[in-house]
C-alpha cells in the first residue's frame, strides 16, 4: 500500500508517496480503507524526531482518519500513528460514525481536533455552561474545534491569534471575543470586555509566553490546560496568585494515553458531542485539502502557520482542493 514518507532537510519537507506492506489488524483492531487523513503539529514534531509514536504503535505519521470499513460503513478514527496511508489497522473502539452532514474527506478533521478539545475542556477542565473559556492559537484545527465546542457547551468564548487576517475566522467560528496578540495586550483586551479575573478555563498550546497572562486572567477556581509548549516549556510562575485564586494548572496529552482511555473518550464523545454535527450546531473548518503527491506543501503550510482550521490529505483524488 501507499503511505507518506516525510523527511525534513534544511528546513524543507521532502514528502514521498512510498510503498509498504499492508497492515495486519491485531487483537481488537479492524482494517480501515482511508479516505482522508488530517495533519497535526504532532506530525511535524515526529518528523523532527521529538515526538515518537508510543510503543507498539505504527511509525507511519498521522493521528486521525476518515474512511470505510470492510462492511462499507463510513467512519472516522483516532489513532496513535499510521493515518497518512491508504489503509490502517485501527482499534475498533476508537472508531465512530462519520456525520451524515459532512463529506467523508472533511470528516477526517474531526477525530484529533475535536477529541483533543473534548478531552481537555470537559474531562480535564470540567467546562460548564455559563463559564468563560479562552482558547489560545484559536485559528488552528484544535483551536477552532475548541471554540465551537465551547459554544456548543454554553460557554462564553475568547480566542487568540497572532495573525490579524485570522480574526474574522475566529468570530465566524463562534468566538465572542477575538484578540490579535501580535498587536494587542491580551489581559487588557479581556479585562476591558469582561472584567478582571473573568476566565474560568484556558486551553493553552503556547506554554511559556502565555503562562503569566493566563494566571492573571483566571477567575477564582479557574483552570488552565496545557496541551503543548510551542513557545517553550519553562516560565516563572506566581504561586501566590495561583494559590489566591485556588486555580489549577493541568498538563494533558492525548496520544500517549492507553487505548482503554481513548476508547472510553470516544464512547463519551459519540454520545455527548457527535449528534451536534448532524444537528447543525458543530462543523469542521477545513483550511485546505491536498493529494498525497503534494503533501510537502501541506506540511509546509502548517509549519508556516498559514492555515486556518484543518489541513487534510485526500487519498481518493489526485488534484488539490482548496476548501
Amino acid at each position: 500500500m501507499k503511505f507518506l514518507d516525510v523527511k525534513e532537510r534544511e528546513g524543507q519537507y521532502d514528502a514521498t508517496v512510498a510503498e509498504t506492506a499492508e497492515p495486519l489488524p491485531g487483537p481488537g483492531e479492524v482494517l480501515f480503507q482511508v479516505a482522508a487523513s488530517g495533519i497535526n503539529r504532532a506530525d511535524l514534531a515526529q518528523i523532527a524526531g521529538r515526538y515518537p509514536p508510543p510503543p507498539g504503535e505504527p511509525s507511519i505519521l498521522g493521528l486521525e482518519i476518515s474512511g470505510t470499513l470492510e462492511n462499507g460503513d463510513a467512519v472516522c478514527a483516532l489513532v496513535a500513528g499510521g493515518a497518512h496511508a491508504e489503509r490502517a489497522a485501527v482499534p475498533a473502539r476508537q472508531i465512530f460514525p462519520a456525520p451524515r452532514c459532512l463529506d467523508l474527506v472533511s470528516a477526517a478533521g474531526i477525530p484529533e481536533a475535536f477529541l483533543t478539545a473534548y478531552l481537555n475542556l470537559v474531562a480535564e477542565a470540567g467546562l460548564r455552561a455559563g463559564e468563560t473559556l479562552l482558547v489560545h492559537a484559536g485559528a488552528s484545527g484544535v483551536g477552532l474545534a475548541a471554540v465551537a465546542l465551547g459554544k456548543f457547551l454554553g460557554a462564553r468564548v475568547a480566542a487568540t491569534t497572532r495573525t490579524k487576517e485570522k480574526l474574522s475566522a475566529l468570530i465566524a467560528g463562534g468566538a465572542d471575543l477575538a484578540v490579535d496578540t501580535s498587536s494587542n495586550d491580551l489581559v487588557v483586551e479581556v479585562e476591558r470586555e469582561w472584567g478582571a479575573g473573568s476566565v474560568d478555563v484556558i486551553l493553552d498550546p503556547v506554554g511559556a509566553k502565555t503562562l503569566e497572562a493566563d494566571v492573571r486572567l483566571l477567575a477564582t477556581g479557574g483552570r488552565v490546560v496545557f496541551i503543548a509548549t510551542l513557545s517553550g516549556a519553562s516560565a516563572p510562575l506566581d504561586l501566590g496568585a495561583l494559590m489566591g485564586k485556588r486555580a489549577r494548572l493541568i498538563g494533558s496529552m492525548l496520544r500517549a494515553r492507553p487505548r482503554e482511555e481513548k476508547a472510553a473518550l470516544v464512547d463519551r464523545f459519540q454520545r455527548d458531542i457527535l449528534p451536534g454535527f448532524d444537528a447543525g450546531r458543530l462543523s469542521v473548518t477545513v483550511d485546505s485539502i491536498y493529494p498525497p503527491a503534494r503533501a510537502a506543501e501541506a506540511f509546509t503550510r502548517m509549519r508556516q502557520n498559514r492555515n486556518t482550521g484543518k489541513i487534510l490529505i485526500d487519498w481518493t483524488r489526485s488534484d488539490p482542493v482548496s476548501a
